[in-house]
């Protein structure tokens, strides 16, 4: 362990991105933070903007800062996320959560493809997806099915057995561009490709991925996209959601669910819904201002270090923490859950073992003279390493995996209870 701790540390020194860490909060070196695939952070350039817009543009302009900003600050947020994810202008709103959102997009996708019948989807995706789509189905009653296409390993999907599923009937192929468990990163290109030779469109989920790995959703011809902005983009906890939907689109969706904001004219107080163009029309209710203001640092952080740049040093903490796996925790009977190649792997790494909880919580609890590693767990037995490159150094991976050793050979989480907390 020793050698890759020197190893660790040199690789600290020459990293480019290192001068970021110092733009975060409450890092130190007491505190591992290995959960920024679930929340990130906090920004210290945010405790300046949430200042201003409590004490200033609420405190003392009051309602007079709709007409200075708050009014089209979702749009203008969208704007500020299109370079990160490879969207052009007028094509991404800030709005509502990831599962509302889904359901707004997949029902507009729907009564567009009257007719077609089946959703697809895969057994890896996060759960709510599932919800909102079910609820959907539901709700129509017009005979629609979700069907989803089960991974060989439980960790994956080859993009060519999801695309193999889709046909004549398939009106939306929808998934998880980074899947939640396993890290896995799907080939979105493909499935768009395949997906639009069988006319069906396709919605994809980009929580997982935005601010980890680069995206190019116009250019490779996505229809729709939502995300979340409190993991990567360190929004905060509960921070909006946003959605991407292609301009050549646009103009052909209309949500089941509308409200004032996606109206064409919010502020005549027509009885009568009236779409606003472009994509101001997925807008519905009013906006969570304070929670909108929260979210441009963490965004403006990503764009100055530059997706790439980020993308390489994650890809280098990935291997490095796998490298450890192999030699550390093989032997301690960890197995890996996330796949080995960088090009189909996100930002986080699952490590996975039978008392997978009780580790977690034994990392999680202070002792004196240890540090207390924060990753997160998910069932079965998953534990989950995200990795951030922004603040993340290589040093706090190797010192992770050391005390992950440690708890498995001194038997120290025989100390706590098998049964799951509430949030884990």
């Amino acid at each position: 362990m020793c050698k890759q701790s020197e190893r660790a540390r040199a690789l600290d020194a020459s990293d480019p991105l290192g001068v970021y860490r110092s733009s975060f909060s409450g890092l130190s070196a007491d505190l591992i933070y290995l959960d920024g695939n679930s929340l990130g952070p906090l920004p210290a350039q945010t405790k300046k903007v949430m200042e201003r817009a409590v004490g200033t543009e609420w405190g003392e302009d009051k309602i007079k800062s709709w007409n200075k900003g708050w009014f089209d600050l979702p749009l203008r947020l969208g704007d500020l996320l299109g370079p990160l994810i490879g969207a052009g202008t007028g094509q991404v709103v800030f709005a509502d959560s990831v599962t509302v959102n889904l359901f707004k997009l997949a029902s507009a996708a729907l009564a567009r493809q009257e007719g077609r019948l089946k959703i697809l989807t895969d057994d890896l995706n996060f759960p709510s997806d599932y919800y909102a789509i079910e609820g959907l189905i539901n709700g129509l009653k017009q005979g629609h099915k979700l069907v989803r296409v089960a991974s060989p390993d439980g960790m994956s999907l080859p993009s060519e057995e999801l695309a193999a599923a889709i046909d004549s009937d398939t009106a939306l192929v929808t998934i998880s561009h980074v899947v939640f468990k396993s890290g896995y990163l799907y080939d979105l290109e493909a499935i768009v490709e395949a997906a639009h030779k069988a006319g069906a469109l396709v919605l994809a989920d980009l929580s997982h991925s935005a601010g980890s790995v680069p995206i190019e959703l116009d250019r490779w011809g996505v229809d729709m996209a939502i995300g979340c902005s409190y993991k990567y983009l360190n929004g905060g906890p509960g921070a909006p959601a946003y959605l991407y939907v292609r301009e050549s689109l646009q103009e052909e969706l209309l949500p089941l669910l509308s409200g004032w904001f996606g109206a064409q004219e919010p502020f005549s107080f027509s009885p009568h819904y009236l779409a606003a163009s472009g994509i101001q029309r997925f807008l519905v209710g009013t906006p969570p201002i304070l929670s909108m203001r929260a979210v441009e640092p963490g965004i403006q952080l990503l764009l100055d270090a530059g997706m790439q740049s980020v993308r390489e040093k994650s890809i280098q903490q990935t291997e490095f923490l796998i490298e450890l796996y192999d030699q550390i925790l093989v032997p301690l009977g960890f197995a890996l859950g996330s796949p080995r190649d960088p090009a189909r792997r996100g930002s986080h790494v699952s490590l996975r073992h039978p008392e997978a909880f009780r580790i977690n919580k034994a990392m999680i609890s202070p002792i004196e003279g240890r540090p207390v590693v924060i990753p997160d767990f998910r069932t079965p037995d998953n534990l989950r390493l995200g990795v951030a490159p922004l603040y993340q150094t290589f040093e706090e991976l190797a010192r992770a995996v050391e005390r992950i050793r440690e708890i498995v050979v001194d038997q120290e989480f025989t100390r706590f209870e098998e049964g799951l907390d509430v949030v884990t």
